[in-house]
């Protein structure tokens, strides 16, 4: 990071109260919380002081959190509107690189800031950040006001009979709806009092967050990032989507999701004003309300849980016989297993940054089960390739598909991708658009080419082994590996 585009501290003789002192200044460190509206730090700190918006790129820190290539793009955009959303308030946002705490506490001491806020997060790593910065700012005698903007309820307000976390959804859920506050969400602040002096600022661009190499090229006609985005994005599914939301969902080639998670993840729009729209539909929303539930329940175990993103949660998985194989491993990252239905997965996500849910689950179980490749190797693929790579999603989705974290799927339920694949796109429209070499297979072979008659392969032009490949595992043999490897690893468990 260069120096050279740093914007330098600057005066702002505009700022001077009525009675001719300066307002106190409070720092607003925008993290994930990337909006204006119903954003509590700021809300709260704009008030009755000077507002200076700071966001830090530190890249340790974003990479433990889980942020890879891909939702570094997202980022690097989602930044630039926010940026153009505080100017047009009248202020501006500080841009800086390094330690956040050092950083913060620099930017405190250029403007004699009194106030640091914030909303809180919850990966290990931010938790751990939060403290060491609660400590320098007591020694500095400088107010921290931390909120809550992420998520409906945090984790230390949802607990079951005995006070500890839940293990298991439907209680979770159960007990969520029940505190759920009726509250609507705010309106972003009319305007920002700028500071007396601003401090020194890099640009976005100097951040270098956009890849050296331009593979991201299909994500911008794919995704626009920003808060305003993100709320036309919610005004339009739930007008014209969200009815048919519990029967579309599972059909990766219709448009039947609402595509909010990466926004929802950099907090371009809250998830109470989620809920707040959706309950203007009643009933109708409440399949889409529930994965809301999902993403409440993902935060909160790794909350309680913070080993996670590494190690199981249930613990007779550290001995599961897991296979080391770079080049199955490199096979499924390239779409390039044999299987369509995986395959298409892979590559929409390698192409869009993105994968329909139920293609995920399809995905992941193939890794974890057909492969038996360890669910750390499948996450940390997604965590870097998928724009709404969040901590908790990601690590509780691979849990789950590997049967080892909260109320997972028995490790015996192995996905068949033969039969997900017609079941879940029947007319093989998903499976055409990204495999454009099966595209001229008669619907009943396209899910598995592999048992197609040689002439009807030759028909369509392909070359199993050369056009398309040849499937890298038996499922069937695959099946019967996988539930021999969890049979190991109960029965060794049972004698410890």
């Amino acid at each position: 990071m260069t120096a050279l585009h740093e914007r330098t501290p600057e005066r702002n003789p505009m700022t001077r109260q009525k009675n001719g002192r300066s307002p106190r200044a409070s720092v607003v460190w925008f993290r994930r919380d990337l909006r204006l509206a119903d954003n509590a730090a700021l809300l709260d700190a704009a008030k009755n002081n000077a507002v200076i918006p700071v966001f830090v790129w530190s890249p340790k820190e974003e990479e433990d959190a889980g942020h890879g290539a891909a939702s570094r793009w997202w980022l690097h955009h989602s930044l630039l509107r926010l940026q153009a959303a505080l100017e047009a308030k009248g202020s501006r946002l500080i841009v800086r690189c390094g330690d956040p705490v050092a950083e913060i506490l620099d930017v405190i001491r250029q403007t004699r800031a009194t106030a640091v806020h914030f909303n809180r997060l919850y990966e290990p790593v931010w938790q751990a950040m939060d403290a060491r910065l609660a400590r320098h700012l007591r020694s500095e005698r400088v107010e921290l006001k931390t909120y809550n903007a992420s998520l409906l309820l945090e984790p230390r307000e949802v607990s079951n009979r005995s006070g500890g976390p839940f293990q298991v959804f439907t209680p979770f859920w159960r007990q969520c709806i029940e505190q759920l506050s009726p509250v609507p969400p705010a309106p972003s602040p009319s305007t920002l009092h700028p500071p007396t002096r601003w401090p020194r600022s890099l640009r976005v661009e100097d951040l270098d967050l956009l890849p050296k190499v331009d593979w991201a090229t299909e994500f911008r006609p794919t995704w626009q990032p920003g808060e305003a985005q993100a709320l036309s994005r919610l005004k339009r599914f739930m007008a014209q989507r969200v009815a048919r939301y519990e029967k579309d969902r599972d059909f990766p080639a219709e448009p039947g999701t609402s595509r909010l998670s990466p926004h929802l993840h950099f907090g371009e729009i809250s998830p109470r004003q989620i809920l707040h729209a959706a309950r203007k539909h009643g009933k109708m929303a409440d399949a889409f309300v529930r994965q809301l539930g999902w993403r409440e329940f993902a935060h909160h175990i790794l909350h309680h849980f913070p080993r996670t993103p590494h190690r199981p949660l249930r613990g007779e998985f550290e001995a599961f016989p897991w296979a080391r194989d770079r080049q199955r491993l490199k096979a499924w990252q390239k779409g390039l297993t044999g299987y369509p239905i995986v395959d298409a997965g892979m590559r929409e996500l390698w192409t869009t940054g993105w994968m329909h849910n139920r293609v995920r689950m399809i995905a992941a179980s193939f890794l974890v089960k057909d492969l038996l490749i360890p669910w750390q190797d499948g996450a940390a693929w997604f965590r870097d390739t998928l724009v709404d790579g969040d901590l908790a999603n990601n690590t509780f989705g691979w849990q789950w598909s590997a049967g080892c974290g909260a109320d997972a799927a028995p490790y015996f339920r192995i996905f068949n991708p033969v039969l997900q694949g017609r079941k879940f796109d029947p007319g093989g429209k998903y499976v055409r658009r990204w495999i454009p070499e099966l595209a001229a297979l008669p619907d009943r072979w396209l899910h598995e080419p592999f048992e197609a008659p040689s002439g009807t392969l030759q028909q369509a032009g392909i070359k199993l082994g050369e056009t398309y490949p040849k499937p890298i595992v038996n499922h069937d043999e695959a099946r019967d590996r996988a539930l021999e490897a969890y049979a190991f690893t109960r029965n060794r468990s049972a004698r410890l």
